[in-house]
Formats: C-alpha cells, sequence, structure tokens
C-alpha cells in the first residue's frame, strides 16, 4: 500500500511529557500508517519508552494531541487506546505466571479482544483475521502450541516474549508496539523474532512499531526509522538515509557500524516490504 493511500492509525501531534523539571519527550510529532514497519532507536534516556508510554495511553501528555484512528485520545487510559486497535509489549514481559500459557492467550481472548458477531448471538467476529479466530490460532501463529500447556513462569525468557506477543494478538490489534523484544536473546532468537514480527505485519495486515536499542538489529529489519535523541525526533525516513543523517551519526551511530553493515538485509528475510 503507498504512502498516498494508507490511513493513519496512530498519530502524535507534538507530544512533550515532563515529569518535574525533566523533559522526557519534547514536542514529538509522528504518524503511522496501515501496513508500516517502524522502527524506533536512540541512546539510553531518549524518550523511547517514555513515547511509548505516551501514545499507548500508559503516559498523559503534559501538552500535545495523540489520535487512534482518527479519534482524539488525549489524556485517554489504555483501554480506550486498546478499544480502538492498539497492543503494546513491554521491556520485562508482562504475563500471568501462574497461569498456562494458553490461559494467558484466552484470558486476553475474554476481556480484550471481544468483537461482535455477524449475528447477534454467533457467527463470525466481525473483521477478525482467521488466525486470531482462538487461542490455537494464536499459539501457532507466534509459534508456541508446544508449550500451551505449560505454566507460564515455567517458559523460556525468550518464550515468555513470544507470549507476550500472542496476548497482545489476542486483543486483535491494528497497531502492534513492541518495546525492545530482541532484548536478552541469542543472535539466532534474535532473527528469528525479526522474521516473526515481519510475517505477523504482513499476514495480519498490522502496523508495527519497534523500539529497539540495538541499532543494528533494527535497522535491518525495518522500513523507516525513527530517531530520538535527548527527548526530541531528529530523523525520520529510510533506514539508508537514516544512518547517513549527520545529526544521527553525531548524537548517537558515531563509530558503533560503518553504513554497510547497518542498512544490510538478511538473506532469510524478505526485501522491499511497503512503501
Amino acid at each position: 500500500m503507498s504512502e498516498a493511500g494508507a490511513s493513519v492509525l496512530l498519530e502524535a501531534r507534538e507530544v512533550t511529557v515532563r515529569f518535574g523539571g525533566l523533559v522526557a519527550v519534547d514536542g514529538v510529532s509522528a504518524a503511522f500508517r496501515t501496513g508500516e514497519l517502524v522502527g524506533i532507536i536512540g541512546p539510553n534516556g531518549a524518550g523511547k519508552t517514555t513515547f511509548f508510554n505516551a501514545i499507548s495511553g500508559v503516559t498523559e501528555p503534559t501538552s500535545g494531541r495523540l489520535l487512534a484512528a482518527g479519534r482524539d485520545l488525549t489524556g485517554a487510559g489504555p483501554h480506550r487506546f486498546a478499544a480502538r486497535g492498539l497492543a503494546r509489549t513491554f521491556q520485562t514481559p508482562r504475563v500471568f505466571a501462574d497461569l498456562s500459557v494458553q490461559a494467558n492467550i484466552e484470558f486476553g481472548l475474554k476481556f480484550a479482544g471481544r468483537r461482535r458477531r455477524k449475528w447477534i448471538f454467533w457467527g463470525d467476529e466481525v473483521g477478525v483475521p482467521w488466525a486470531l479466530r482462538d487461542a490455537a490460532g494464536i499459539l501457532r501463529l507466534v509459534g508456541l502450541s508446544e508449550q500451551a500447556g505449560l505454566r507460564a513462569g515455567d517458559v523460556t525468557p525468550s518464550q515468555q516474549r513470544l507470549l507476550e506477543i500472542g496476548m497482545a494478538l489476542s486483543t486483535r490489534p491494528r497497531v502492534l508496539l513492541l518495546d525492545e523484544v530482541a532484548a536478552g536473546l541469542t543472535e539466532a532468537e534474535v532473527v528469528a523474532m525479526a522474521r516473526l514480527i515481519r510475517r505477523l505485519r504482513d499476514e495480519l495486515d498490522l502496523t508495527v512499531v519497534w523500539i529497539e536499542h540495538a541499532v543494528k538489529i533494527l535497522v535491518r529489519h525495518v522500513e523507516r526509522v525513527i530517531v530520538l535523541h535527548q527527548g526530541r525526533k531528529i530523523a525520520d525516513g529510510p533506514p539508508r538515509e537514516v544512518v547517513r543523517d549527520p545529526q544521527v551519526i553525531e548524537a548517537y551511530l558515531g563509530d558503533e557500524m560503518s553504513e554497510d553493515e547497518t542498512v544490510e538485509t538478511p538473506d532469510a528475510l524478505p526485501t522491499g516490504g511497503r512503501a
């Protein structure tokens, strides 16, 4: 889908978040369109997670506006954003450790993912992809079918990250916000995670916004990059352009990587994506 033909599902307009005298996010504007795969990078303290908290309703902006699917939700709570099709994960996976993996997904389906049915009491849920119709389908999608009966607290950290993504999908979102889902994973697990993120975007027609502190990981796998520095947005564009930006190099990248290494797409991942 071309940018001109894609609708804006989530938009921040001059969003500022202050904590006392600290300005954590400083007048950041960004629009996320249908089917985009966007990465947000920046050094520690750049305001990435605070910005995520603002655009998901977790933290109320000090000023600015937030719109989800065209509706002004500035100051609304996370449940209002979820009702407009937004779901997110956190840096530390938030799962119900004492419940089974499948029960975690079923919880989301029961309490957050309900949709009206084609007819009053029965029939298919309106607008829900087949892969998200039940817990079994969601577990297959994220690769946790074999762990369905295990206690969520007993699966590996990487599987808990997958479970949290599955729980987010159980709300049947249109926009998925991922906060450092590659943190603590092995190199092989990171590649598998990147493949999954791309596949979820493609198969479910999701808009995905992915924060990652590890620059090399993220810029290889997204189609657009936003760079935050000291709470401000200093770049927003295709990875090849962003890594050449003098402001980005000075503020963040430096000698951490060469340009060719940064933007190369692994052979195992599809290229091109959506414009």
